[in-house]
């Protein structure tokens, strides 16, 4: 690095850091806009662009290290079925801190995935995983098991929830178009040979009103085979114009298509209670 000997204290650090920021954007093509009224403290900002510079470094290396390696070969973890019910919580606290102190985390995001579980994912899968092999202060390598393991159920569930019901129900446009089948998709009965024409039509319903809003959709039952998935429940929405307000309710059965990229669509919806065309 350009030597600031000549310099003292905050002065030679923000000479340091105005050094280490122009050699970012010119080799990396990074932009640093934190804001007219955001001012680092000099010895945070020089720690951070150290840290920001030590990570392309190492990022660029490509070098790899099982995760088993990463974490000092440990060998007291015993198998997961070895471990009886009413130890298996504290089994996997230990496991999850013993990961922790090597800068490794383990999330899952259904509901519907143990403890038991993530032990056994933990053993017997990840720590056979090539990661990269990052040395940052403060760095956290975070896993989420449901990239290794997605849980269908849980993921089609909420993919009715949010993407479909949560983005009809709400004055914005629509948001998720593309987790429509793109042609010859149904809703409420009714054939539409591409998605667009439906889009137009939810988003003329959503024109109409001033507020909408989905008050509550409960997915009483989700059925997923190989290649389609049916989901049943009920839900609750309401609308509002001026003074006017419409209520909409009732049961809903959703189904969904696998495509060839394990991507799942909605491929035929029946909402009783809603009919906005």
């Amino acid at each position: 690095m350009k030597d600031f000997d000549h310099l003292e204290g905050d002065e030679k650090l923000k000479a340091e850091n105005e050094f280490m920021k122009m050699k970012l954007m010119l080799e990396k093509d990074t932009s640093f806009a934190l804001g007219d009224s955001v001012e680092l403290p000099a010895e945070t900002e020089n720690e951070f662009l150290k840290n920001v510079i030590e990570f392309e470094k190492q990022f660029e290396e490509h070098k790899t290290i099982k995760v088993f390696d990463k974490i000092g070969r440990p060998t007291h973890f015993r198998p997961a079925d070895e471990i009886p019910d009413e130890e298996i919580d504290k089994a996997w606290d230990n496991l999850s801190d013993h990961l922790d102190k090597y800068g490794i985390s383990l999330d899952a995001c259904s509901p519907n995935i143990s403890k038991r579980e993530l032990y056994r994912f933990t053993l017997e899968e990840l720590f056979a995983y090539e990661m990269k092999d990052m040395n940052i202060p403060g760095m956290i390598h975070g896993f989420i098991y449901d990239e290794f393991h997605p849980d269908p159920v849980y993921d089609n569930s909420r993919m009715v929830e949010q993407n479909l019901f949560g983005d009809i129900f709400r004055k914005e446009e629509l948001f998720y178009e593309s987790n429509y089948e793109k042609g010859n998709f149904i809703f409420n009965g009714k054939l539409y040979e591409n998605r667009e024409s439906f889009i137009e039509m939810i988003n003329g319903f959503k024109s109409l009103f001033d507020k909408i809003g989905l008050i509550k959709c409960t997915v009483a039952n989700c059925e997923v085979n190989e290649k389609d998935c049916i989901i049943k429940g009920n839900y609750k929405a309401t609308a509002k114009r001026g003074n006017d307000k419409m209520n909409y309710s009732g049961s809903f059965k959703v189904e969904l298509v696998l495509n060839d990229m394990d991507y799942w669509y909605f491929k035929k919806i029946q909402m009783d209670g809603f009919n906005p065309s």
